[in-house]
């Protein structure tokens, strides 16, 4: 299954050398052997397919199948866990305005690049997302550790759990508690209508959210009101003023994020809080990629994708007066 995960991470085909470097960086102790002996296995069950001793071998349909349904009870909790290693990993300093952020990840037609960030560009400009950056990768260059495809692009937006590797830089501990639906009203937020917990779901809540066409991001940027990605997330009350500190210089950084704070140990939009926190509401930063589906657009979004260098990442302004339409 390490195997079959890697692969599907790095986009493409992959032999056993760049397996092993990969599956090694989450702690796997394997051997050049031991993969080449697992790989023989997975071409005979049909899972993986091999393609020549340069490229190595791909994922088969059947292997993509294999992945997306095996082990679930094993992987329940696993959004959560990727959260805190990907948090743990980051290397971003609020005070330096640098180092490596969660991305999120769309792969698009690269002949749809203007049109797409035509369709993006009211979610920026009316704050829905995650800060006002965004990568854009061409094929043959890899995004988050991802390879783009030949005739793709990638479009890359700061993913809202930039925020807990953050705060947690600054030894402040944040809980992720759910990813849902948030009803906007004239600008601001109302109430959650759909909630998913992540410490009990295989998959990202906001991922599965926007697949599902649940919501109105596009309606939400144009009139004020509507259904976008959100999260609820808790801190502890001991560190809110720090809190929002590093709020406002993430804000002068492009990473403003920050839908509501609550009151300490007071319930925020109705969902309540363990003694000595407060809650917080992060926007999703999928909601760019929430546009795209909503009109109608051929995407593939994979949120937490991996990590990114800031640098990587522009003003969108700036991207889309490169790629005017």
């Amino acid at each position: 299954m390490a195997i079959l995960q890697a692969l599907h991470e790095l986009g493409g085909p992959a032999g056993a050398a760049r397996l092993l470097q990969h599956i090694s960086t989450d702690g796997a102790p394997l051997q050049p052997r031991t993969i080449r002996h697992y790989l023989l296995q997975l071409d005979r069950e049909g899972l993986t397919r091999f393609i020549n001793r340069r490229r190595g071998r791909e994922l088969t349909p059947r292997g993509r199948d294999e992945l997306a349904h095996a082990n679930i009870i094993e992987r329940v909790g696993f959004v959560a866990a990727k959260i805190d290693a990907l948090g743990y990993r980051m290397t971003y300093r609020s005070g330096a305005g640098a180092g490596t952020i969660i991305t999120n990840i769309a792969f698009i037609k690269e002949s749809f690049l203007a049109r797409a960030l035509e369709y993006m560009k009211p979610i920026f400009t009316s704050h829905l997302c995650m800060g006002s950056k965004l990568a854009v990768v061409r094929a043959g260059r890899q995004l988050g550790g991802l390879a783009v495809p030949p005739g793709m692009v990638a479009l890359g937006t700061v993913c809202s759990m930039t925020v807990n590797g953050i705060l947690l830089a600054e030894r402040i501990p944040v809980t992720s508690r759910f990813g849902g639906l948030l009803e906007m009203r004239d600008g601001k937020p109302v109430r959650f209508l759909e909630l998913l917990e992540y410490r009990g779901t295989t998959i990202d809540p906001l991922e599965f959210f926007i697949n599902a066409k649940m919501t109105t991001v596009r309606d939400c940027a144009r009139t004020g009101s509507g259904i976008i990605g959100a999260s609820f997330r808790e801190i502890p009350t001991v560190a809110l003023e720090e809190v929002q500190n590093i709020v406002r210089q993430m804000e002068r950084q492009g990473l403003a994020s920050i839908l509501a704070i609550g009151r300490p140990n007071q319930p925020l939009l109705h969902i309540p809080v363990a003694e000595g926190r407060t809650g917080m509401i992060v926007v999703g930063g999928m909601n760019p990629f929430a546009a795209l589906h909503e009109a109608g657009a051929q995407v593939q979004i994979q949120s937490l994708a991996g990590l990114e260098d800031f640098s990587s990442f522009l003003p969108f302004y700036v991207v889309r007066d490169r790629f005017p339409a």
